[in-house]
């Protein structure tokens, strides 16, 4: 059985200009306890969470079925933080000079593929957004009020989302991804 699921990763030049606003972040100040800081390498954007599976075959042929979407033009943009109390996230947002429409389309293209071959997948509202920490409690309303307002006048470097992968995850204190398949997008 395997965790999978459906990620873009931006390019390093817009990882290392994200990094750059991250460091001057409260949630990236050294604490008694961790905030569980993203690393830049596991930075991306997940199109799909999947989950367990017992044929990835089946996740990685629906992810062929995507070679047709149009790659939208993106960049890291805003930010917000989702779930309460022990599990909230900061997040940074993604947007596009379209209103997003191309990047609904490819989330609807990754949905309608998995639904042809019968996967799970998380079917809530997709909400596309790059997870920058788990800071839970850890950090103060006052700080994360701050990253907020830094996060709203940030915006990265655009770049065209070319490629989606499907990785497989593993738990753990430092979770690790690997890449089972990549397909580029038109």
């Amino acid at each position: 059985m395997s965790r999978v699921f459906m990620a873009v990763y931006p390019p390093v030049e817009v990882r290392e200009h994200f990094k750059r606003m991250v460091d001057g972040l409260a949630v990236a100040r050294p604490r008694e306890k961790s905030v569980r800081l993203a690393p830049p390498e596991r930075w991306h954007l997940t199109v799909a969470f999947i989950g367990d599976v017992e044929d990835e075959d089946a996740a990685g042929e629906a992810l062929l079925e995507l070679g047709e979407v149009e790659a939208p033009t993106v960049r890291i943009a805003g930010g917000k933080t989702i779930g309460r109390k022990q599990f909230k996230h900061l997040v940074a947002g993604v947007e596009s000079d379209d209103g997003g429409i191309a990047l609904r389309r490819l989330g609807d293209a990754v949905r309608k593929a998995l639904r042809r071959r019968r996967l799970p997948f998380d079917r809530r509202d997709w909400q596309p957004h790059v997870t920058i920490a788990r800071p839970g409690e850890l950090v103060g309303a006052e700080e994360l009020a701050m990253d907020l307002e830094h996060l709203a006048a940030y915006r990265s470097p655009e770049w065209r989302l070319d490629e989606v992968r499907l990785m497989r995850s593993r738990l753990g204190p430092q979770p690790e991804y690997d890449v089972i398949r990549t397909v580029g997008l038109q």
